[in-house]
């Protein structure tokens, strides 16, 4: 009897660090989450002068070169958006430069969907003298949105 209670204890340990070790694997075979780094240059800008975009997408060391890329530009308090799809530049840098006729506050999203994931950063730049930014809690904001879900 101590024999096989010796033996049922055994096999309930070597199953608790078989299924331990399987977790760690599925746990190391996660993809890593593709990151996107937004940057404006220069911020502030000056009317009529060009103002590069540029987004940086990488996923873990990996330079994403293969990322449906749209920029998301408008100035604040601005029903109208304006959407332009992005080519690869360089490596894992996607780019786009625009001059602005307008002084004001803007802001840029940057819509990126690659292997699978999709991330969108959004920052606020200055073209002269800034105007007035938006409430976060209006509905042109994307800040204020509320991320319910409404029987979809």
């Amino acid at each position: 009897m101590k024999k096989l209670f010796v033996f049922f204890v055994t096999v309930l340990c070597l199953s608790i660090v078989i299924s331990c070790s399987n977790k760690k694997e599925q746990a190391d075979n996660l993809p890593q989450m593709v990151e996107v780094e937004l940057s404006i240059n220069p911020d502030p800008g000056k009317m009529n002068q060009p103002i590069s975009f540029e987004a940086k997408v990488t996923q873990g060391n990996d330079q994403v070169k293969d990322a449906e890329v749209i920029f998301e530009i408008w100035r604040a308090k601005d029903d109208k958006h304006e959407k332009v799809e992005i080519k690869h530049a360089e490596k894992g840098i996607y780019r786009l430069e625009r001059s602005f006729s307008q002084e004001g506050t803007y802001y840029i999203i940057s819509h990126v969907t690659a292997r699978d994931m999709h991330n969108m950063p959004k920052k606020e730049f200055t073209i002269g003298t800034p105007s007035a930014p938006e409430d976060p809690n209006t509905k042109n904001s994307m800040d204020g949105m509320k991320m319910e879900d409404e029987g979809h």
